[in-house]
């Protein structure tokens, strides 16, 4: 079984000093928002670990600590190669203001 690239080779140096700053500097769980209690250890399932946002399979750099964050072990584990969509919809406008998204105002004519 061959090891991951964050695990082996020039990477694992990089990997190594980028998860010591970010246990450093954030506090916050990248997946789900909530705090991160760093006291925890392994195997709690609330314990940090890093995270890579765009995994290593589908094409994100195993090192770059713009490709890792903080995350709990559960939610890391729920997330797993997936990559969720962080592009958010701007609200479309309709005249000169945003109408309420509660029913679909694009389909009414005046």
């Amino acid at each position: 079984m061959a090891l991951r690239a964050d695990r082996q080779g020039p990477h694992r140096v990089a990997f190594d000093k980028n998860r010591k700053v970010l246990l450093k500097i954030q506090n916050t769980c990248g997946i789900c928002g909530k705090p991160i209690d760093k006291r925890l250890k392994a195997p709690d399932p609330l314990s940090p670990v890093v995270d890579h946002i765009v995994p290593i399979n589908k094409g994100g750099h195993p090192s770059a600590i713009e490709n890792l964050q903080l995350a709990h072990w559960t939610c890391n584990r729920q997330k797993s190669d997936k990559l969720f969509n962080t592009i958010k919809e701007e609200p479309k406008v309709l005249g000169n203001r945003n109408l309420p998204k509660s029913i679909d105002w694009a389909s009414y004519t005046s």
